[in-house]
């Protein structure tokens, strides 16, 4: 069997897998609960595993390797960044949001400001946020079918939309949940186990040091550039860190816990598993700094992961290692996309509806499905027409958004009684712009230099302290607009399932 069709059979594979594990959650998803939040039922275990599966995206498995091959040391913060916004999102966050008792960002921002105006706001970012986080995993898996089977970039965006629609649409959120627990053992075990054998190689090779014309920059001081260096790690620092708690895949996962002990031990859960994975992208790159020269020079570094076993070893042995983390990349996309699609599909049901639908409603599940297809349509054509998308980047930009927006509404909403409707929604007006606007810009293409490209490319250090500044000064000039119910609704959000029963 040939290299490509090796690769081609592990894709199909992986995708059948997942569909029948999808399938297989269909038999325990009946209501409208159950598409949402899996009927708010998932242990901590399972439920950090499936976060694991739906957060380590294109970018982690592919991109990480990638840019810190060309980057150097400084690109890092990357893994870093990922993984220490969980340890945020876990002081500041994960148990008072599930004793909210929502299903969704937006219904969090109705809940603690009684505003149908912050909803839609929210319910729009939601939907711009993982369109945006989405462009990337399409564009992933054109560019590992295309590196690894030959085939057409437009092929791979085809082949996840179809799987992921499959999968929400079928099971929601109670069959993903299985889906995405499996794809993160798959997936760890896809780059862990040939990152091993590799690194025998190289050891058995006398442990070469890195190509001479590629010896330069691996270390690379952090903030090397002067102030602008110093701008822009600080800024994608900032935005790695606040981002994680505004990334809708991420929070809605919370939402499936029975409480808020359960949302803390599963974000204490994921840190682990993250911290595992992320452990083994660098050493691709260290690996690739030695052996893949020619990928560099061919432009391929996006594709080191996949392409480094064959680049390291010849024959069958370098081809199953091969088809081995193409299944583990396009799994990536899959799991990533699922959770994507979930977030948007819930919020779309509930806002473009307009009503939420009763649990035993057969109705509620049609929308939706009928919300899925929308949700998968539109960033899949956004993927067929354009190109050259960064995968690192375009996630990079997802979490300047998030952290411009969600963050300051969840951090004030949960922490602070002053914060009223006209400030939230300046304050995300102002994030949203700013941080948006940005991304809107990269995307298009619009390249500026100096310190006007380092703000367009990393805003999050302008456009975060923006959205808090904006938020709590118009909150304080409308502080008459308090909502009345805000002291009690904080209560209940600071107070511990355990104490509120043993008060009854």
């Amino acid at each position: 069997m040939s290299a490509t069709q090796l690769s081609a059979v592990a894709v199909v594979l992986v995708s059948l897998v997942t569909l029948a594990i999808g399938t297989w959650g269909l038999r325990v998803s009946r209501t409208t609960s159950d598409f949402f939040v899996a009927s708010r039922t998932v242990r901590p275990g399972l439920n950090a595993s499936a976060i694991g599966g739906e957060y380590l995206s294109a970018a982690s498995f592919l991109g990480i390797a990638g840019v810190l091959l060309v980057g150097g040391a400084e690109m890092l913060w990357y893994p870093v960044g990922w993984t220490a916004g969980y340890l945020v999102l876990l002081v500041l966050v994960a148990a008072p949001l599930r004793r909210s008792g929502a299903y969704t960002l937006p219904d969090f921002a109705e809940a603690r400001l009684a505003s149908r105006a912050v909803r839609s706001a929210c319910s729009l970012l939601v939907v711009a946020i993982a369109w945006l986080y989405l462009l990337p995993q399409f564009e992933g898996a054109g560019i590992t079918l295309a590196a690894a089977i030959g085939a057409p970039e437009w092929v791979g965006p085809l082949v996840v939309g179809a799987v992921v629609l499959a999968n929400v649409s079928s099971g929601g959120m109670r069959s993903i949940t299985f889906v995405q627990a499996f794809q993160y053992w798959f997936k760890l075990t896809a780059i862990l186990f040939p990152a091993v054998v590799l690194l025998v190689v190289w050891w058995g090779d006398g442990r070469p040091g890195p190509a001479s014309a590629m010896s330069d920059g691996w270390s690379t001081p952090v903030a090397d550039g002067g102030g602008i260096g110093l701008y822009t790690t600080y800024s994608l620092i900032l935005a790695l860190f606040l981002g994680t708690m505004g990334l809708p895949h991420v929070v809605v996962r919370f939402y499936t816990n029975p409480d808020g002990r359960g949302a803390r031990r599963t974000t204490v859960v994921v840190l682990g598993l993250l911290g595992l994975f992320y452990l083994w992208p660098p050493l691709y790159a260290g690996l690739g700094r030695v052996y893949g020269e020619r990928i560099l020079a061919e432009g391929r570094s996006n594709v080191l992961v996949l392409a480094l076993p064959r680049a390291m070893i010849e024959g069958l042995p370098g081809e199953l290692l091969t088809a081995l983390v193409t299944a583990g990349a396009f799994a990536a996309f899959l799991s990533t996309s699922s959770g994507l699609a979930i977030a948007i599909s819930g919020v779309i049901t509930q806002d473009v509806t307009g009503r939420m639908v009763g649990e035993r409603r057969r109705g509620g599940v049609t929308a939706f499905r009928l919300a899925a297809v929308v949700a998968v349509a539109v960033p899949l054509a956004a993927a067929l027409v354009l190109e050259n998308v960064g995968v690192a980047e375009s996630v990079g930009l997802a979490f300047a958004v998030a952290a411009s927006t969600f963050c300051p509404l969840l951090v004030l909403g949960i922490w602070w009684r002053g914060l009223t409707t006209p400030g939230a929604l300046a304050g995300l007006a102002a994030g949203g712009a700013g941080a948006g606007g940005a991304a809107l810009l990269a995307i298009a293409g619009v390249d500026a230099d100096g310190w006007a490209g380092a703000l367009l490319d990393q805003p999050a250090a302008w456009s975060v302290p923006l959205a808090f500044l904006t938020m709590a000064a118009v909150s304080r000039l409308t502080a008459d607009r308090v909502p009345a119910h805000a002291r009690r609704f904080l209560v209940r959000l600071h107070t511990p399932e355990s104490l509120e029963l043993d008060l009854t």
